[in-house]
């Protein structure tokens, strides 16, 4: 078991020295003149040769990559330029909102879309069934940002059951948190619920087709404990896997979450640094957002370890 998890360690390694030379390369992937971007139309060349000299342009690739590389490892993730404060001051300000949003909707989706997949596959064939399939296709078809919309409309300004936009941290209590993260969540959440309850179906469905839950049956053993104790145990891996891959919805739809609900997270700051073309704080941002799907899925791998032994072997 330690063997196998220092073997997913290490091979993290160079997937996070490949991610870190690709976000650093943004810089200089990014279409036309950084330096000339960032200066506006009404910059003269000098002041256009200033911001290339304080970004490094000018210097070889290789040399500003490993300074670089050399200020991330110290924790340096370099100074915003429209804002001049460190990139790790501005993300630490935005952090809390996102990992909140990121947390319940993990915890929403979860709750949620597994007991849905588990019915539709203990009532295939019937109308529960083609409901959840249907809801699941739904569920892909809809875009983000027109759920966010209908479900601000409906409980916010109509019903007002919900604040419509903004962010309570979680010290001011935890109802008002939630009441300001629980439409955020839901509508971030709803592709990622078709999902896993489409997986979790489909698993469910193979299962149960197999001879020891038609014993664990005829031996008389509750509806309950063959769903959710013989059946959910041996399905969980595809369930765990598609929630590892989900992480990465979660984090693109955050930046689409965040602007239709005004919350102050890194997703609205990776959106605000876009739109100024301030390369440090959206190489800070997506390194770290890199960092996090990286060790969800290394997480992911050593969940398998312990639903199913035999994958360490």
């Amino acid at each position: 078991m330690f063997a196998f998890i220092v073997r997913r360690i290490i091979t993290t390694i160079p997937v996070m020295a490949f991610v870190a030379l690709f976000v650093f390369s943004l810089l200089y992937i990014a279409p036309g003149d950084p330096a000339a971007v960032i200066a506006g139309d009404q910059a003269s060349p000098a002041d256009v040769e200033k911001i290339r000299q304080s970004l490094g342009l000018d210097r070889p690739y290789l040399v500003r990559f490993g300074e670089w590389f050399f200020r991330v490892l110290q924790g340096d993730l370099g100074t915003s330029i429209f804002t001049s404060l460190p990139v790790t001051q501005l993300i630490g300000q935005r952090i809390e909102p996102t990992v909140s949003l990121m947390v319940l909707t993990l915890i929403l989706a979860v709750a949620i879309a597994v007991p849905l997949g588990v019915l539709a596959a203990w009532k295939a064939g019937t109308w529960i069934d083609r409901v959840v399939v249907a809801f699941a296709v739904f569920g892909f078809s809809v875009p983000v940002f027109v759920v966010g919309y209908l479900l601000a409309y409906t409980f916010a300004l109509k019903l007002d059951w919900v604040p419509v936009q903004g962010y309570t941290p979680l010290s001011q209590g935890v109802w008002p948190w939630f009441k300001n993260l629980i439409l955020p969540s839901i509508t971030l959440g709803f592709v990622y619920i078709a999902l896993i309850a489409r997986i979790t179906r489909a698993s469910m469905l193979d299962v149960l087709q197999q001879d020891y839950i038609r014993t664990a049956r005829s031996k008389g053993v509750a509806q309950n404990s063959i769903l959710f104790v013989h059946a959910l145990k041996n399905a969980a891996v595809p369930i765990i896997t598609i929630i590892g891959i989900g992480v990465a919805l979660l984090i693109g739809g955050a930046v689409v979450t965040e602007s239709v609900f005004a919350i102050p997270g890194l997703g609205r700051l990776t959106l605000d640094a876009i739109l100024r073309r301030d390369y440090p704080v959206i190489q800070g941002v997506v390194l770290i957002f890199s960092f996090v799907y990286v060790l969800v899925n290394l997480v992911i791998d050593l969940i398998y370890t312990l639903v199913d032994p035999r994958i360490r072997y």
